[in-house]
């Protein structure tokens, strides 16, 4: 492997992916309960690998006979950071959403998280509900969304 790829994974990558969560609040990480059943099926989950190993995932949630596709997590490694992975990584759950007939992505944020909420916001994302003591730790969130395919009216 020579170079950097977005590809899904698997049951293989579990310890890799259990690692890069390390960053995460305690909160807020995936168990390995949680990531084997991530894993097997349950959801969509990319990860971005160099020849060095696993540096960033993401978790895309699909519903049945549901136009919105929820991303569910992203999380890049702390010495990935800043070199776009988080950027590509998105981009790479649109095109799988919009492929399965998807017309947004919805997601939940920290409020306080101001480097997912710059990413986010870049790749056409905006707030559209403030979410009171969303998470276990009782910190805000505000959901996002992002319009992937227009309606045949014209209207997003």
């Amino acid at each position: 492997m020579t170079a950097a790829k977005i590809r899904s994974a698997s049951l293989d990558d579990l310890s890799a992916l259990l690692q890069l969560e390390d960053s995460f609040p305690e909160v807020d990480r995936f168990d390995v309960r949680t990531w084997r059943r991530l894993l097997a099926g349950k959801a969509l989950t990319l990860v971005h690998e160099t020849p060095r190993g696993i540096d960033a995932a993401a978790v895309l949630l699909f519903r049945a006979r549901s136009s919105t596709a929820r991303l569910y997590s992203i999380s890049v490694a702390t010495s990935a950071r800043g070199q776009g992975i988080g950027g590509r990584l998105l981009a790479a759950c649109e095109e799988h959403a919009r492929q399965r007939g998807c017309a947004r992505i919805r997601l939940e944020v920290r409020s306080t998280n101001s480097s997912a909420h710059r990413l986010y916001e870049a790749s056409g994302y905006r707030v559209i509900a403030a979410l009171e003591s969303y998470y276990p730790d009782g910190e805000a969130a505000h959901r996002m969304e992002k319009v992937l395919i227009a309606s045949s009216d014209g209207a997003p």
